[in-house]
């Protein structure tokens, strides 16, 4: 059978025989009320048309202002209403990212990246949308030299917010205006980061007298995290040889936020006597650390009695997401300890004779395969497994969804009476 032509598309037809200048005016009709037409159109003349460097250096200008002005209606629309549904959010923060790479390809012209930026700054200012990291993303990229990053600077100054003023206090110090970053970094000085901003300043500087001083006054003073001024002042201290005042330091570091990893950490810069002096305040602090991280470390020592305690007084987790590492702790543990790492998978249960939602009793069954692991496979006492999964089963006859979950995956679960 012979094969059917395809036939040509009717547009075509008419399209050749349209004159150039019928052609530019339909185009330029489209283009003028449609953004994405628009942009569509530079970018596919700028890869098949002969045009000239001019023409095609301002045709990427015009495809970045003919992608903010497809996205500012939506935009606008979630500065309005303080943000919107994920998809909304999801389109306009992927072409503000175009928007952002082409600005990086460093071949748009001045004029337009200042036309952009008037228009991106008012959505920074309100900061109204959800997409403030994507607005400042472009508001960045837009510059290419200094007097653009003066310019941002003094923009962000102007509105007289603490987070604009924050980076134009950042820009200023990129740009070795000194007067201009101390004017502004002297309006806050609260956090040990504010501290810890202004002492590396002054150590760049070549000004390591005050450098030190302050982030002295940075400890005194300084409130919220200071991680990164005490790790400054601990690495001169290492530099000048004060050992004692780089391990005093190192100690307030790890116990601060005590963890398995700042635990190890600390305790590999200790010679082993040092460790012997530091490994008792760390232990007796240790019930201020957060119950998983007093798991691992507990774990770690080999002290699994006192890892099993913490477990069973946390409660297994209640979310799929929570406690992964626990419950593979746990299940380490099920032969040591077998009767407490029960009590743990029991608090998993939660309720067992209140309505729930499927999903609901779909994770209390997956818990119940681990009791029931527990009561048979470990403990060997099908017996005491057969009262208490009985009496669940019964409690809940009235509930089909309940039954429906558990007999998923619990082995055995029909059969039981």
């Amino acid at each position: 059978m012979a094969k059917k032509k395809k036939q040509q598309d009717p547009l075509a037809d008419f399209l050749n025989a349209a004159s150039p200048e019928v052609l530019t005016h339909l185009i330029v009709r489209l283009a003028s009320s449609r953004p994405d037409v628009r942009r569509e159109c530079f970018e596919y003349l700028k890869k098949h048309a002969s045009l000239s460097p001019e023409q095609k250096k301002r045709s990427e200008g015009e495809a970045v202002l003919a992608l903010w002005s497809e996205l500012v209606p939506d935009l606008d629309e979630l500065d309005d209403h303080g943000g919107g549904d994920y998809g909304l959010t999801d389109q306009v923060g992927y072409l503000l990212l175009q928007i952002q790479e082409k600005l990086a390809t460093g071949r748009i012209e001045k004029e337009i990246r200042r036309e952009l930026l008037e228009d991106v700054l008012p959505f920074i200012e309100t900061g109204n949308g959800g997409l403030d990291d994507e607005l400042y993303a472009v508001a960045h990229a837009a510059c290419y030299e200094a007097a653009d990053w003066r310019h941002l600077a003094q923009s962000f100054e102007a509105m007289k917010k603490e987070w604009p003023v924050s980076r134009a206090r950042v820009i200023y110090r990129k740009l070795g205006d000194r007067e201009k970053y101390l004017e502004l970094r002297s309006r806050k000085m609260e956090g040990g980061a504010d501290y810890h901003d202004l002492a590396t300043y002054y150590w760049d500087q070549g000004d390591r007298e005050q450098a030190l001083a302050v982030a002295e006054q940075g400890m005194r003073l300084g409130k919220g995290r200071m991680d990164d001024l005490r790790q400054f002042l601990s690495e001169r201290a290492r530099e000048t040889g004060d050992r004692e005042r780089y391990l005093a330091l190192q100690f307030a570091q790890a116990t601060d936020y005590l963890t398995l990893g700042s635990y190890m950490a600390f305790k590999k810069i200790c010679t082993p006597g040092e460790w012997g002096a530091f490994e008792a305040r760390i232990l007796s602090g240790l019930c201020s650390a957060s119950e998983g991280e007093q798991v691992k470390i507990r774990m770690h020592r080999g002290e699994y009695e006192q890892a099993v305690d913490v477990l069973t007084r946390r409660g297994y987790p209640l979310h799929a997401w929570d406690g992964a590492e626990e419950s593979q702790t746990a299940a380490k543990m099920e032969s040591r300890f077998p009767e407490k790492i029960l009590k743990y998978y029991l608090t998993g249960l939660g309720a067992l004779n209140v309505n729930d939602t499927r999903k609901g009793y779909a994770r209390k069954a997956k818990v119940m395969v681990k009791v029931r692991h527990m009561y048979v496979d470990i403990l060997k006492a099908e017996d005491r497994w057969g009262d208490f999964a009985g009496k669940v089963r019964k409690d809940n006859l009235h509930r089909p969804a309940f039954q429906e979950e558990f007999a998923k995956v619990v082995p055995g679960w029909c059969e039981i009476v």
